[in-house]
């Protein structure tokens, strides 16, 4: 990867056909008014339509598009991890091909880092078109995240953001595969600022975040920075023995010292109902941690480039490994 230019523009994309056009448009119209040096790096991350097609066309003409295509769907945050190891900027701009994330906001994002911040990122002051479900749960996440963690990852952000070319080396020395990648950027460090911004509705499709997507980026965000869920549930397990202890004493006295006696057996089934309920969730969060350690062991590549287009030093039909 020669001929080093000033902005590497990364976009992950999956289904997008009916998006990407003015995506490209956009983000080329911006990138051509900042007036210097950039390539638009497009991560085709396994789409079933016609995303891959439209973007090897303009990579036909358009020199500053570069695309990679993965050999299958590899999801969104390897994305993004795969956009920063074949980024040749000296800026890394990471950006959804949705549109919610406006493009125009790139030129305040340079701004700053021409100030001298090496991580500007882009903090949501609304979200246009979401449901109030997805609106109360990301409110939720980010603040429970922000609790359990020592790391300061900033609340109402995504992926979004601009990293300098140091901080996007250090980043590629990080091989851990359930990967969080806003929380990975907080983790480097360096001088970080951020720019505010209203994020607009999707311009057409649908989320590419469904629940079950949601829910395990969460899950690899809290067991990636935090291990306090773990110590959490000791704590809770020493009150709840605790408590089994206190009330074995109850028992006993009634027994010995006064005439009550037990009439059923509901309070019985009651407590083993929740101490059972209480372990199994235990096991559960245990299982999580447990889950993570047998990927990292595994050693397999996090993801599998199946062709690349306009990537210097690498011939279309390369296939390729990130290796751990």
């Amino acid at each position: 990867m020669s001929d080093q230019v000033q902005y590497s523009v990364v976009i992950p994309m999956y289904n997008e056909e009916e998006v990407i056009q003015e995506t490209y448009r956009r983000l080329k119209k911006v990138m051509d008014e900042i007036g210097e040096s950039y390539e638009l790096l497009f991560i085709n991350d396994g789409s079933q339509d016609s995303t891959l097609e439209i973007i090897k066309e303009y990579a036909r003409w358009d020199k500053k598009v570069k695309l990679i295509e993965f050999s299958r769907n590899f999801g969104h945050q390897v994305a993004i991890s795969a956009g920063m190891d074949f980024a040749n900027g000296n800026a890394v701009i990471v950006i959804d091909a949705d549109l919610q994330d406006p493009p125009e906001l790139i030129k305040d994002m340079t701004d700053q880092w021409k100030d001298g911040y090496e991580v500007v990122y882009a903090k949501r002051t609304k979200r246009k078109g979401e449901t109030a479900f997805k609106r109360a749960t990301a409110f939720l996440f980010y603040r429970l995240l922000k609790s359990l963690t020592e790391i300061d990852i900033p609340v109402n952000t995504g992926d979004f953001r601009l990293i300098d070319r140091k901080v996007c080396d250090q980043m590629k020395q990080l091989h851990e595969k359930n990967r969080f990648v806003r929380g990975l950027v907080s983790w480097v460090g360096f001088n970080q600022t951020v720019v505010e911004y209203e994020r607009d509705e999707r311009l057409h499709g649908e989320s590419k975040y469904p629940i079950k997507k949601m829910l395990k980026l969460s899950l690899d965000g809290i067991t990636s920075f935090s291990y306090k869920p773990l110590k959490l549930a000791s704590f809770a397990g020493v009150l709840l023995s605790l408590a089994g202890f206190l009330y074995m004493l109850v028992v006993i006295y009634q027994k010995l010292f006064t005439d009550s006696t037990v009439t059923g057996w509901s309070s019985v089934i009651v407590i083993q109902l929740l101490f059972f309920g209480f372990v199994l969730s235990i096991l559960g969060v245990i299982g999580e941690y447990i889950g993570r350690i047998y990927d990292e062991s595994k050693g397999r590549p996090i993801y599998i480039v199946k062709q690349t287009y306009g990537i210097n030093g690498l011939k279309d039909n390369d296939t390729l490994f990130k290796h751990s």
